[in-house]
């Protein structure tokens, strides 16, 4: 185990008590934080899906109503993919997705929480179907996957991005927006982004209600609710108070991040 510093006070009882309480008022406040938001953003209006999406999953062909298995709610989580990429632009799938999008999905488990509360979860991903279907299986995975080769569903919600076949959008920002803030476009940002998307079905129709990127989808990632609540956190190098424990850098894009049956443990 690496060296730790800058570890917590060593105090009574009494006293790491009265400084949990302090800490609890602040966690509640989170809470009724979190509870408005949530309330805010069950509020948020919705738009309707007119354009006929097609998938591929284990049973050929499906619809974006499909995906629904008959529930009136579906989350989509928008997983990426590794592709080599010739000198030309060509693509090639590679054998295994994106380590961070698989922390995250190795983390789904079961759904049968999301199913009795009538809703279905998914992933997406714009790979061809054997690809994932071969590497759902070596994970163990098994909640539903379905390509979106062919379509026009990961430009429309904004997880791949090239500006010379749709607008760009990343984060909810223009081009336009992103050069304004100091992270101008460029050609080297094309590919897919992770993120998170929620639908409503009234009858036969399709509603888009949310969707989350960057930072709004790591709730889903790499234990981080658990790890948020241990001394040593997450340990990752923004993190205070500084210099406690070592960075493992397993955060998105880390060197130390992994396919999730590659890690020694």
């Amino acid at each position: 185990m690496a060296t730790m510093s800058n570890l917590p006070e060593v105090v009574s009882r009494e006293e790491w008590l009265a400084a949990r309480k302090e800490l609890l008022v602040k966690e509640k406040e989170l809470t009724r934080a979190r509870d408005q938001v949530n309330a805010d953003r069950r509020r948020l209006p919705m738009v309707r899906i007119d354009k006929p999406y097609t998938f591929e999953g284990p049973n050929g062909e499906a619809s974006l109503l499909d995906l629904f298995e008959g529930r009136p709610q579906l989350v989509v989580h928008h997983f990426m993919w590794t592709f080599d990429i010739d000198a030309d632009g060509a693509e090639h799938p590679r054998d295994t997705g994106c380590p961070s999008c698989s922390s995250a999905a190795d983390g789904i488990g079961r759904l049968r929480q999301l199913r009795v509360r009538s809703t279905a979860l998914a992933a997406v991903t714009r790979a061809p179907y054997a690809k994932l279907a071969a590497y759902r299986e070596r994970m163990g995975w098994t909640f539903p996957w379905y390509s979106s080769a062919g379509s026009d569903f990961n430009y429309d919600f904004h997880t791949t991005l090239d500006e010379r076949v749709a607008p760009v959008r990343l984060g909810y920002r223009t081009e336009a927006e992103l050069a304004e803030a100091g992270s101008p476009w460029s050609e080297s940002m094309r590919g897919d982004y992770p993120g998170i998307s929620a639908f409503l079905r009234v009858g036969e129709e399709v509603f888009h209600t949310y969707s989350t990127f960057g930072r709004g989808i790591e709730e889903f990632h790499n234990g981080y609710p658990h790890l948020d609540l241990t001394a040593l956190g997450r340990q990752e190098p923004w993190e205070e108070p500084e210099g406690r424990a070592v960075p493992l850098g397993l955060e998105a894009g880390g060197p130390g991040l992994r396919i999730p049956d590659e890690y020694e443990v």
